[in-house]
Formats: C-alpha cells, sequence, structure tokens
C-alpha cells in the first residue's frame, strides 16, 4: 500500500506542476496578481508531495520490501542500512527521481528567499521550474517509475547494490553533485523569467548572482568528491581520469564559472547582457547533458544508471525543447539586449570577457572529446577512444592563459586602463613569481620538474597579483583594519576562491610530476623500497563483513627505520553478487599519502599489489574547498538580500498592496 502511496504522491507533483507552469506565467503576462500569487505555494505543495514519495521509497528499501522492482534490483536483506537507505540513488529511478525532488528544493528556497523581487519576476521564476518539473516527472512516469511493482510473485531476495558504491563517498557524492546540476535550473529560470518579461537590466543579473554562486559552489564540492571516491575507491590512485561519465559536471561547472564572472559584469557595468544570457542556457544545457548521457544507454560505466534507448530518447526530447526553445527566445529578444555603458580595449571588461571565451572554448573542447567517440559509433558502428592526451593538450594550455588573466584582470580598472599602470603594478609580481616557482619544488621535494615549474609560478602569479589588489584597494583607507573593513564580502569571496584556485594548482602540479607508484608481487615478510619509505608485508588474515568475506594484508612502513604507520588493505567477495572488490589502504597526510591496493594472491601465497606515494594530493581537494567556500561567501553578501533602487521598491511594494487588494 505504502509505494502506491508513493505513486499517488508523485502524481499530485505532477498535477501541481502542471498548474505551477502555467497559471502563475499567464498570470504575470496579465497582470492577474492572483494567479501570480500561487506560485509559491505550489512550489510549497510540490516539494512536500516529492518528498513524500522520496521518503517512502527509502523505507521500502529499509524494509526490503522487494515487491517494488526498483528495491529489487538495487538492495539485499544483507545490505547495511546506510547502503540501503542510499540505494535510493543507486540506480535510475530513484536518482532520477532524487534530481526532481532536489529541483523541487530550489524552487522553494526561491519562493522563500525571494520577497525582495516582483512578484511578477517571481511568478515568471517559479513557472519556468514548475515547466522543468512537469518534464522530469512526467518522464518518471511514463518511462521510470521507481514504485513498479512485481507481481504476482515478488522476489524472496533482491539483488545487490554494485559494490563499487558500497562506500560513504556514494552517501554524499550524488546528492552534492545532482545539488549543484540542478541549481543551475534556478538561473536558467532567471535568464527565461528576464526573457519573457522584457527585463534585463542590472536588477535581474543582481538577482540571479547568488543563486548562480551557490550552485557553482555546491557543484565544486561534488566534483571533488568525485575526484576524491575515484582516488581511494577504484584502486589506481589517480584523481581524475576524463571519464565520459564524469566530465559533463565539469562541462557545466566551466559554463557557470563563465557564468558566474559575466553575471558581475553585467550587474556593475550593464554590459555582456546577451553573452550573459546564454551562459545561464548554456550551463543549464551542461546538466541536462549529463542527465542524457547516464540515462540514454550510450555508455556502460559505475556512473551510468540506464541502458533504455526509449529513456534516451525521452531525455533527449526534454533537453531538445528546453534548450531549444530557450535559445528562439533568445533570439527573439536578442535586439533588447543591448549594452548601456562602453568600454576601452584595456579594460576590467574585456579581461573578464577573455576569461569567459577561453572557459567556454574549454568546456566545448571537453564536450567534443566527450561526445565524439559516440557519436561515431553511433554513425561508423566501429569504437574509437579519446583519452587524457587530447584532452590534457587542449584543456591544460587553455587553463594556463586563463590563470595569465586571471592575475591580470582584478588589477585592471573598469572602463579603461593604463598599459605604463598594469606595468608599474605587475612587473614586480611576475620576477618575483618566477623565483618562487623555481624554488618552491625544489626546497619542497628536492627535485626538478618544468611542468611544475610552471604552474608554481602561475599560482605564485595569481596569489600575489591578489596581494598586490589588495594593497591597492586599501591604501587610502586611514590604516590597513578599516581598509579591509571596507571590502565588500563579495570581493572575499572571490578571493577567498582564487587562493583555492592556488591551492589547487599547486596540489595538482606536485602530485602529477612527484608521484611514484610500483607494482609487486610480494610474499609474506617480504618488503619493497619506494621513494624513502620501506613497506614490509606481514601477510594476510581472513575478514568478514556484513555481506561480503575477503582477506585483510599488514603492511608496517618506515622511513629510514622509523615507523611510519601500519596499513591494511583489503580484498573482498561480495556474497549476493559474487563480485570480487579491493578496499584501499591510505595514510593521508597533507604533505602526502601512502596508498596501497591488493590484487590478487598467486603461487606460494604470494600477493600482486600497487603501492603509490602521492605528494600534495589533498591539496587538489583543499582547493576545491577554499573555492566553493569563496562562492558560497561571495553569494551571502549582504546587499543581495535587499533591495537597490526606488523603482524596485515601489515595484514590490505595489505588488503587495495589489495582491492583498485582489484577495
Amino acid at each position: 500500500m505504502l509505494p502506491e502511496l508513493g505513486q499517488f504522491s508523485l502524481i499530485l507533483a505532477f498535477c501541481l506542476s502542471i498548474i505551477l507552469g502555467s497559471l502563475p506565467i499567464v498570470g504575470a503576462s496579465t497582470n492577474n496578481l492572483l494567479w501570480m500569487s500561487l506560485a509559491r505555494p505550489l512550489a510549497a505543495g510540490i516539494f512536500v508531495f516529492l518528498a513524500i514519495s522520496i521518503l517512502i521509497l527509502a523505507y521500502a528499501f529499509a524494509t526490503d520490501d522487494f515487491s517494488v522492482q526498483f528495491v529489487a534490483q538495487h538492495s539485499n536483506s544483507l545490505l547495511p542500512t546506510r547502503y540501503k537507505l542510499t540505494a535510493v540513488w543507486g540506480g535510475h529511478e530513484g536518482s532520477f527521481l532524487l534530481w526532481t525532488f532536489m529541483l523541487s528544493g530550489w524552487m522553494l528556497a526561491v519562493a522563500i528567499f525571494s520577497k525582495s523581487m516582483p512578484l511578477d519576476f517571481v511568478a515568471r521564476v517559479l513557472g519556468v521550474l514548475g515547466i522543468l518539473c512537469v518534464g522530469y516527472i512526467l518522464f518518471m512516469l511514463a518511462t521510470s517509475n521507481p514504485f513498479d511493482r512485481i507481481v504476482p510473485l515478488p522476489p524472496a531476495e533482491g539483488a545487490d547494490l554494485n559494490s563499487a558504491l558500497q562506500d560513504f563517498g556514494f552517501i554524499i557524492h550524488p546528492p552534492t553533485l545532482y545539488m549543484g546540476y540542478v541549481g543551475f535550473s534556478v538561473v536558467f529560470a532567471f535568464a527565461i523569467a528576464a526573457l519573457l518579461s522584457g527585463r534585463l537590466d542590472a536588477a535581474w543579473a543582481r538577482w540571479s548572482r547568488p543563486w548562480a554562486n551557490v550552485a557553482w559552489a555546491i557543484l565544486t564540492i561534488g566534483i571533488a568528491l568525485g575526484s576524491w571516491w575515484a582516488y581511494y575507491e577504484l584502486g589506481w590512485g589517480g584523481w581524475w581520469a576524463w571519464d565520459p561519465v564524469e566530465n559533463p559536471p565539469l562541462i557545466t561547472w566551466l559554463f557557470g564559472t563563465a557564468l558566474i564572472h559575466s553575471l558581475a559584469v553585467t550587474e556593475k557595468r550593464g554590459v555582456f547582457k546577451s553573452w550573459t544570457v546564454l551562459l545561464a542556457i548554456l550551463a543549464f544545457s551542461g546538466s541536462l547533458l549529463g542527465t542524457f548521457i547516464t540515462r540514454s544507454g550510450l555508455l556502460t560505466s559505475v556512473h551510468a544508471f540506464a541502458s533504455d534507448p526509449g529513456r534516451g530518447v525521452f531525455i533527449l526530447a526534454i533537453l531538445g525543447i528546453a534548450v531549444g526553445g530557450s535559445l528562439l527566445l533568445f533570439a527573439l529578444r536578442a535586439p533588447l539586449m543591448k549594452s548601456e555603458f562602453g568600454f576601452e580595449p584595456l579594460s576590467r571588461e574585456i579581461f573578464l570577457l577573455a576569461n569567459n571565451v577561453l572557459l567556454v572554448v574549454a568546456a566545448a573542447s571537453v564536450f567534443l572529446g566527450t561526445l565524439f567517440p559516440m557519436v561515431y559509433q553511433a554513425l561508423t558502428d566501429n569504437l574509437i577512444s579519446i583519452g587524457p592526451p587530447y584532452f590534457n593538450a587542449i584543456f591544460v594550455p587553455l587553463m594556463g592563459i586563463l590563470v595569465v588573466l586571471l592575475g591580470i584582470g582584478p588589477i585592471t580598472r573598469w572602463k579603461k586602463t593604463s598599459l605604463v599602470f598594469l606595468t608599474s603594478q605587475l612587473s614586480k609580481v611576475a620576477m618575483l613569481s618566477v623565483v618562487l616557482g623555481v624554488v618552491i619544488p625544489l626546497v619542497i621535494v628536492l627535485r626538478f620538474s618544468f611542468a611544475a615549474t610552471i604552474t608554481i609560478v602561475l599560482a605564485a602569479w595569481i596569489l600575489l597579483s591578489m596581494l598586490r589588489d589588495i594593497k591597492n584597494k586599501t591604501a587610502n583607507k586611514p590604516d590597513l583594519r578599516s581598509g579591509l573593513k571596507a571590502l565588500s564580502g563579495s570581493y572575499y569571496g572571490m578571493q577567498l576562491a582564487h587562493i583555492g584556485v592556488v591551492v589547487m594548482m599547486i596540489g595538482v602540479a606536485l602530485t602529477s610530476s612527484f608521484s611514484a607508484e610500483k607494482s609487486v608481487l610480494l610474499a609474506p615478510s617480504e618488503s619493497i623500497d619506494l621513494g624513502d619509505y620501506q613497506f614490509q608485508f606481514n601477510g594476510t588474515l581472513p575478514v568478514t563483513g556484513p555481506n561480503y568475506i575477503g582477506d585483510e594484508a599488514t603492511f608496517i612502513v618506515t622511513k629510514g627505520g622509523n615507523p611510519v604507520t601500519e596499513l591494511y588493505p583489503q580484498r573482498r567477495l561480495y556474497l549476493a553478487s559474487g563480485t570480487p572488490s579491493t578496499e584501499m589502504a591510505i595514510d593521508a597526510g597533507i604533505l602526502r599519502d601512502l596508498f596501497i591496493t591488493l590484487g590478487e594472491v598467486k603461487e606460494n601465497g604470494a600477493w600482486s599489489m600497487t603501492i603509490y606515494i602521492k605528494p600534495f594530493i589533498r591539496w587538489v581537494w583543499l582547493g576545491a574547498i577554499l573555492m566553493a567556500c569563496g562562492g558560497m561567501l561571495a553569494a551571502a553578501d549582504k546587499r543581495y538580500r535587499r533591495l537597490r533602487s526606488r523603482s524596485e521598491e515601489k515595484a514590490v511594494n505595489s505588488g503587495r498592496a495589489g495582491l492583498r487588494t485582489a484577495i
């Protein structure tokens, strides 16, 4: 009975979505205040009914209700409870329900935190999000119902959750990634609402900025969690492999990064309006692309959920209608999007535009490398592989140029900047950056690498130019403290995000250039040296878990004869599915990781294994955390929580007064 209630709640959410996607938008165009006022309660209702649906599905997993087909396919009575609950997003149907529920959560947030916006604009924003909900819920009801029953004889036991997904990383990575993905739907809705209303001024850019920053920050964490999960779960010691399923989040992130910079220019200078709207559409398109790839049957991967081409066609139709319709509206409204002010060839506007172009070109190159093999196979029925050499050859130089601009941009001035001024500001910064880039790797690892040196030079360039900018902005204040206090929260957010870029670059440079690994075959009591460390293998012992059996190895790690740590990698066999799996052992540190993955047992009790030393690998994810914190700090700027002009305040107050009269 409960699964049917979950199905009923899904249908009710669908009905409310149809109303939300129609009445408030019509009300905004006809100035019907009552219809516009329905937007907020409808958004809350959709959230409630989708919450009921996902809670009922989670309860079905928790109680081993194998009469529900989705539960029978992705759970087992031996599965630990925490993985039973998170198996909700372990397959296609449940993950899409989570996706749609998160969209409703963003809708509710817009309804709650949009009190300072005119009612007609809020109605259009929530109406656009309601239309998206209609498409998503219809997709579930038509092709991907998570509440389908197995009748008349349900199985006594379920299958099992993929062994790679039975991990803490799976609990937090997909929800975070989805939350960031779906967040760009809100910015897309703001852009479409602005196009519908014809209000393409600085106000809509200011209203959109905090939402874009929060979505970007959450997506940054989601991608970092995926990188961290791949690092310790897949057993190869890497942190990014240009996987065709993990690339779409990066594409969305690149478009989102361009968007948050372009929104800043549109708000402050009234330029790049059409470009900003286009970036909002592209960022949203990137999120739909990720959905299409993982659910179209084009790929077979631990990340991919569906292998039914019919579902892929449905999602492709959603993508075509949403993106095609928005681009058509964009083309029709393009004449309205004229810049309010001009600027010189050497100005902050130009550097931010160059920043945007590089990010879009980088996203396009990743898109091409990801989709080309699939298109080629569809056309020729032959396989072709595009791997890291292609991506690195194109992506890395583009990011290098971007980093150079990242150091120059904040120093420049709006509208016009003198070349003499820039030279005087940055000449010493450039020289000191080169010195630091040469010295730092030599001091830290006592080795030279050209790639590491160039990367550290660029990282120092960003950091030193940032300090120079802070000095310039506080120079005319009575003292440093008052100068720093006068700077805005969005400025500090920007600088913190740039510090995150610096930290990540250092981590990428040092771990890519100076990592060490060795694949060996060791018998008990044998040892192997790698770098400055000695790894002694002391044999294995059997281990038994709630739903697996296996062997656990013991390693004693020493350095210069002094004990460092003990590591215990495992080789498991999951009972329900018979799937073998490896659990890595990692001694994590801020300066280096020691990493062991256990292979298979050979003759005479010897085991195959791979041992890694990964210097500064944690800095990659620390940088991502700092970047995300910077995005959140910028979004929390208090100026986004108040009205900026008398005309906006008058519009909001008149809308409230009119609504009271209508009621």
